[in-house]
């Protein structure tokens, strides 16, 4: 195959793969441009973009751990999170919000406008001096304290984010490898696997193929948590943490007109709290 015919190639597979990412979000309530087809649902006037209120492709912010994000990130210390104080059962360290989460947070605390970025839509930043809205969730872009959508700072009575899955259980020995095992009984133990040479976990649901991590598997972050270093001390080693998006994919559908937006699997049967929890 020629140069030009792969680069065709590259191109028609590149449009179809885009247009399936299109087709998923655009007709959720993360779809914030002209182009909602729900007139009810947030939304502005001035632009038909959609990408654009959560990523850039250049003059991304690096400071955060989510694809070419194009909003700043709230301070993680003004949030309260769930933790040991809430319940005595808990037995994984609980560490304060990191980017992972915080990149949610950015519109769903409610301190920061929806059209708050880095680079706004057209050749260059800060080209809209004020963003249109509508919609009945919003006032000025940000989320309506009235709306479930708007968690607030503090997230003390929302499920613990920024914790180390089955109670420390699992973690990166310093090479690269895991170590432990899973013995807390509440939980299923995580499948583990090296991407791209960097440590990853997930929870394996009962949606698609067991042997490998996919959108349908409730997704755990590497964090750093402190680990017994044998000699009365603490080292910080990689462990599996559970984040926003563990439970949650901001680019799908609700699985039917029941479901709430965006879960990785459909909670009919607690389908989403199970894939962690047993009882």
């Amino acid at each position: 195959m020629n140069i030009k015919m792969k680069h065709a190639l590259a191109l028609a597979t590149l449009a179809i793969t885009s247009g399936v990412t299109m087709a998923g979000i655009s007709a959720t309530k993360h779809n914030l441009s002209s182009t909602q087809p729900d007139a009810t649902n947030n939304q502005v006037t001035d632009t038909a973009e959609i990408c654009v209120f959560c990523h850039t492709p250049h003059g991304a912010n690096t400071g955060v751990t989510a694809p070419l994000w194009n909003k700043n990130l709230p301070s993680a210390s003004q949030y309260s999170v769930y933790s040991t104080a809430n319940s005595s059962t808990i037995d994984g360290q609980t560490l304060t919000v990191g980017s992972v989460s915080a990149a949610c947070l950015s519109c769903h605390d409610g301190t920061q406008a929806m059209d708050s970025m880095v680079n706004e839509p057209g050749s260059g930043a800060d080209t809209i001096a004020s963003f249109t809205w509508t919609g009945t969730r919003q006032t000025n872009g940000q989320l309506n304290g009235t709306t479930i959508a708007n968690l607030g700072a503090d997230l003390t009575n929302d499920h613990p984010i920024g914790i180390q899955y089955c109670g420390g259980g699992y973690t990166d020995d310093g090479s690269g490898a895991s170590t432990g095992s899973c013995t807390d009984t509440d939980f299923k133990a995580p499948v583990n696997d090296t991407i791209n040479g960097s440590l990853v976990w997930w929870v394996d649901t009962t949606v698609g193929t067991a042997s490998q991590r996919e959108k349908t598997d409730m997704i755990l972050y590497s964090r750093d948590f402190d680990q017994d270093d044998g000699a009365g001390g603490t080292i910080a080693r990689k462990g599996p943490s559970v984040e926003c998006a563990s439970c949650h994919d901001p680019h799908v559908e609700a699985k039917d007109t029941t479901e709430v937006a965006f879960l990785r699997v459909s909670q009919s049967g607690s389908g989403v709290c199970l894939a962690c929890h047993t009882k």
